[in-house]
């Protein structure tokens, strides 16, 4: 399709549209105003759905609300010409960019089969009205194609709403409601065709008292194909060809739908189970172990019991598993949006950058200790820092019963321990026993995890470091003069690396010397062996030089040696 005629197919609409295009934004398929509209759509999706063909099949009440009904219709029409426009409103994902020219947009809709679907369900059959009459309501037959709005409407609130579980079985009821609806209907159509009451399979004749009523007329219709569809029994036989041709759709109806429902409701139980076990610990298997291994009741009982407490408070304790399908930045904005407030309580990581707290709740672990069970005991070593999250901890003595402190939610212990300073008189080693007086909830921070950021961050580093001291000072737990010694010995030691540094340097500097030399050594070596090289091919070749002693004659060779004779200082010959 040319511009020309993209431009003519948006020129052509009606002046209506064409001034609410121009009045209204360009929305954005995933935002909240596209999401609501399209739930605005379900209704009159709906109730062209049940009610048209309800008033198709019972004349009654389509000629008792007839006025009712002709408002609805033309509201439900507005409401489809009104998302035609919405869909020339609505942007779409180019390489990743929402675009929000009308004009692509407009190009881009009138070329999909939604388009002519929509134009299909807004074309103006009430028009026969006029030869066949108002009471015809199957004219608004092609308002159904309009139904993709509503599978969509529903996939958009199946991935919004917080139960989606149960909104897939409120779903499948409505479709199964639907269909047990439209059954009914032309059940009654049917039974309206043969005759009522011909039969005991058909409709009762509605002469007989309370089968008249338009109520009782749509129960016992809807009654009936309950039965038929849930395969129930208890339905009169067939007596006619169209009879039994109506029961065997249904049956063949019945099954598919058996199997839809049963698979449907497998597809929502195992989602159930799925996300039980991405939350929560499967505890049989550990019930299993325990059993072949025939672990005591009491400490049996004591797993149970914290399984137990996990399952019933919603605890979850593998929260890195469950976010690990995110991207990493959405992952860190999540964390931070959960436990930061808690993390910045602590003192040490006070007034540090954003982006190294954002990093350490990546590193937070969830844990959840039982009543009376420690946390950890004195003279431990220590590897990790714990905050308390929810619940109470008490400082006991070594008996376990003696209580010195209570410490509650927002409170922390243990950060001394992950962070090397100098002078620390405990070490890395637990100078308290922590117990958990009931169900408590800690956040804990491992001394490998914040090594690991703090390489990024050494100006933190250098801050807390600094913290640690203030807080060793005022507890009297550090050595001032072993802090000292210790810088004494480090700076030593560093200096010992510089001076290693500065002697490789001039290794590597007397290194590269020599190969330079070497290089320039062979570099003559072959220039000279090259002149000798050229030098030696002007001197004859032994084999040349034999050639010429053949050739010379004796004569020649006498005189020559007389000549030689007499260069030498030999007597001159005869004349």
């Amino acid at each position: 399709m040319s511009q020309d005629s993209k431009v003519k197919t948006t020129e052509s609409s009606p002046p209506v549209l064409a001034k609410a295009r121009k009045s209204l934004p360009v929305l954005d398929p995933s935002g909240d105003h596209y999401y609501w509209w399209l739930n605005t759509m379900v209704f009159p999706v709906m109730y062209n759905l049940i009610i048209v063909v309800c008033r198709a099949c019972f004349p009654d009440l389509q000629h008792s609300y007839l006025v009712a009904w002709l408002v609805l219709d033309y509201i439900s029409d507005l409401l489809y010409l009104l998302d035609i426009v919405v869909r020339f409103h609505t942007g779409f994902l180019e390489q990743g960019i929402l675009v929000v020219d009308k004009g692509k947009i407009a190009s881009r809709y009138v070329r999909t089969w939604s388009f002519l679907l929509d134009l299909a369900s807004l074309v103006p059959t009430d028009v026969a009205y006029l030869l066949l009459g108002p009471h015809t309501p199957t004219l608004r037959l092609n308002r159904f194609l309009r139904t993709p709005r509503l599978f969509e409407a529903f996939d958009r609130t199946e991935t919004r709403t917080a139960y989606p579980n149960a909104f897939r079985i409120a779903k499948l009821m409505l479709y199964i409601f639907v269909v047990i609806h439209w059954n009914s209907c032309l059940y009654f159509a049917l039974s309206r065709y043969l005759g009522f009451g011909r039969d005991s399979w058909v409709y009762p004749d509605p002469a007989q008292p309370g089968f008249e009523r338009l109520r009782r007329q749509y129960l016992y219709s809807f009654y009936f194909s309950t039965l038929i569809l849930t395969t129930v029994g208890d339905t009169p036989l067939p007596a006619r060809e169209e009879e039994y041709l109506f029961m065997v759709g249904d049956f063949l109806l019945a099954v598919m739908g058996f199997a839809t429902i049963m698979g449907s409701m497998s597809s929502v139980i195992y989602n159930m189970n799925t996300a039980d076990a991405a939350f929560y610990p499967d505890h049989a298997l550990v019930k299993k172990y325990m059993k072949l291994r025939h672990v005591n009741r009491r400490l049996e009982r004591r797993v149970i019991d914290w399984y137990q407490h996990l399952q019933i408070n919603k605890k979850m304790t593998n929260e890195v598993a469950i976010l690990q399908h995110l991207p990493e930045r959405l992952r860190a904005e999540v964390a931070v949006s959960v436990h930061l407030s808690t993390l910045s309580r602590v003192q040490i990581f006070q007034n540090c950058e954003a982006s190294l707290l954002e990093e350490l709740v990546l590193k937070l672990q969830p844990q959840t200790y039982s009543p009376g069970e420690y946390v950890c005991r004195k003279g431990d070593i220590g590897r990790e820092m714990y905050i308390i999250r929810e619940g109470q901890l008490a400082v006991v003595a070594d008996d376990g019963v003696t209580q010195y402190a209570v410490l509650g939610a927002g409170l922390y212990f243990g950060e001394i321990s992950i962070i090397n300073i100098k002078g620390n008189m405990s070490g890395n080693r637990r100078t308290a026993n922590i117990k958990s007086l009931g169900y408590s909830d800690l956040f804990c921070l491992s001394k490998e995890d914040l090594r690991e950021v703090l390489s990024e961050y050494p100006q933190a580093q250098a801050v807390m470091e600094e913290k640690g001291r203030e807080i060793l000072l005022k507890l009297n737990k550090l050595d001032v003069n072993a802090e000292a010694a210790e810088i004494a010995l480090q700076e030593a030691t560093e200096s010992r690396l510089r001076g290693l540094d500065q002697q490789l340097d001039d290794l590597q500097t007397k290194f590269a010397r020599l190969l330079a030399e070497l290089e320039s050594s062979a570099l003559k070596i072959a220039y000279r062996i090259e002149r000798l090289e050229w030098q030696t091919r002007e001197w004859p070749m032994p084999e040349e030089l034999a050639e010429a002693d053949d050739e010379d004659e004796p004569g020649e060779g006498t005189s020559k040696g007389g000549e030689g004779r007499a260069g030498q200082g030999g007597p001159p010959g005869p004349e």
